[in-house]
Order: structure tokens, then sequence, then C-alpha cells
């Protein structure tokens, strides 16, 4: 049984009881006319039925702050995930300090990319035109 399950059944629970308890201790109190008469019932009812009362509502919050475990995502294949493999020279984009393969997802199909030439630009970490 999850966790949060049996903390929200136990914290229900609890606040019942304590419902349960209050109820019976003003029922007691209600009855008796001195007030050295009516201590034994708010010591063993009332106060009691109070704390079930907040452990309870402590137990429900609890249950609500466990996060769900969701399975993880599968694994995809190891070909989604190789850098891009173009032998063509490297290229940048204007005014960029990275240098890309052709076929990198970040300059591919823009028709601003133009050749790297002689530049000192950084390696793209995505498709890594050259060993660093």
């Amino acid at each position: 049984m999850p966790t949060s399950r049996v903390l929200l059944w136990g914290g229900l629970a609890a606040a019942a009881g304590g419902a349960v308890l209050c109820v019976l201790g003003w029922y007691g109190i209600s009855g008796e006319r001195f007030a050295e008469r009516q201590l034994p019932y708010l010591a063993s009812c009332t106060v009691p039925g109070a704390a079930l009362i907040v452990a309870g509502a402590v137990l429900v919050g609890a249950a609500g702050r466990i996060p769900v475990r969701r399975p993880a995502p599968a694994p995809e294949a190891a070909e989604d995930t190789a850098p891009p493999s173009s032998d063509e020279p490297p290229v940048r984009v204007p005014g960029g300090t990275l240098a890309h393969r052709p076929d990198c997802p970040l300059v591919a199909g823009r028709a601003d990319a133009e050749p790297a030439g002689d530049a000192e630009l950084d390696p793209c970490p995505v498709c890594e035109p050259w060993p660093r």
C-alpha cells in the first residue's frame, strides 16, 4: 500500500476519533454545573480530542506532499543521441562564436549560415565539428 494512502487514511481516522472525543467531552462538561466537576471531562476527552484533530490534519497534509513516482521514460536509441556526422567544412552564423557541422540542428536549414573559414571559433557542444 502506498505511503501517501496510509497517511491519508490514518490522518482521517485520527481526526474523526478526535472529533468524537471532543463531542463526548463537550457533552460531559455541559452536564456539570461546577468547574471542578468539569475538569475531568476536559482533561480526558477535550484536550486529547483536539490533539488528535491536529495530528490528523498534519497526517493528511503530509499525504499531499509526498511526490507521486512516475515510471521513467524509455531510453532513446543510441542513433538519436549521436552528434551530427557531416564531413563538410564547418559553418558559422554571422556574428556567432561557434563553429558547427553543416547538419548541426542549431544551424541546419538556416540560409544565413556561412563557411567558418579561418575564424577563431569555439566548437559547438552539440555537433563537435572537430576534436578539442
